[in-house]
């Protein structure tokens, strides 16, 4: 893959994150005055939100998860091992479906909520289905992230070994740990619906700092090549 189409497909992993970032926080941005005791994202004001807001989340949804893994796949030309090359494929090929099906899950369930609050159902009957429903199929969560995972802690394997073009300093830029300070920063914040829905993209949010940094990367990379020739 050249230099350029390396940029472009970063670009894409970014336009690919304010897609499904966008989503998140369509889906579930909206007031938390009143919320479940077991689900805190089961609030009085998601369940005001218009399903047109869980349409578009949706179908932002299916050209994100394209986008993303353009940006992805093209990833793996820094891998230095062409056997790890494989592996890191196949795990990227495996982690993208759930990332679908994740999505879908909490739309769904978040669809309910607002048709039961639309069709009269009390707000603590509501709150009481869904968040039922939820504890129900948790284990889709669960078997969802067991799949999208793997892939970013192998990628922080392979650069803190020193299989990657990139110095191995650079493992510590990858997405879980981004993702483990932005949750800490949550933790800070004021509980209201910016807190909610930034929550809610905090993979997103992740992942776009991270493709911004090997953007950075290839983009210096470049430059030094272009004096030295």
């Amino acid at each position: 893959m050249t230099k350029r189409k390396r940029i472009l497909a970063l670009i894409c992993g970014m336009l690919g994150c304010l897609c499904f970032g966008g989503g998140d926080w369509l889906m579930i941005y909206g007031d938390t005055g009143i919320h479940a005791d077991a689900v805190n994202w089961l609030t009085n004001g998601v369940s005001e939100i218009p399903l047109w807001r869980q349409d578009l989340a949706m179908a932002l949804a299916f050209p994100g998860i394209i986008l993303y893994g353009i940006a992805l796949f093209s990833v793996q030309n820094y891998i230095t091992d062409e056997k790890r090359r494989k592996i890191y494929h196949y795990l990227n090929a495996f982690g993208l479906t759930p990332w679908l099906a994740l999505h879908l899950f909490y739309i769904m369930i978040l669809v309910l909520f607002a048709q039961l609050n639309s069709g009269g159902a009390e707000m603590a009957e509501a709150m009481r289905v869904c968040s039922e429903l939820y504890s129900a199929l948790s284990w889709v969560v669960v078997a969802s992230e067991a799949f999208m995972l793997p892939v970013f802690v192998y990628w922080f394997y392979l650069q803190i070994r020193g299989f990657t073009a990139f110095p191995k300093p650079f493992a510590f830029t990858n997405v879980l740990i981004f993702f483990g300070l932005l949750k800490g920063a949550t933790m800070l914040m004021p509980d209201n619906a910016f807190r909610l829905a930034f929550t809610n993209g905090l993979m997103s949010e992740s992942m776009i700092i991270w493709f911004a940094i090997i953007l950075i990367f290839e983009i210096r990379r470049e430059k030094k090549d272009e004096k030295r020739n």
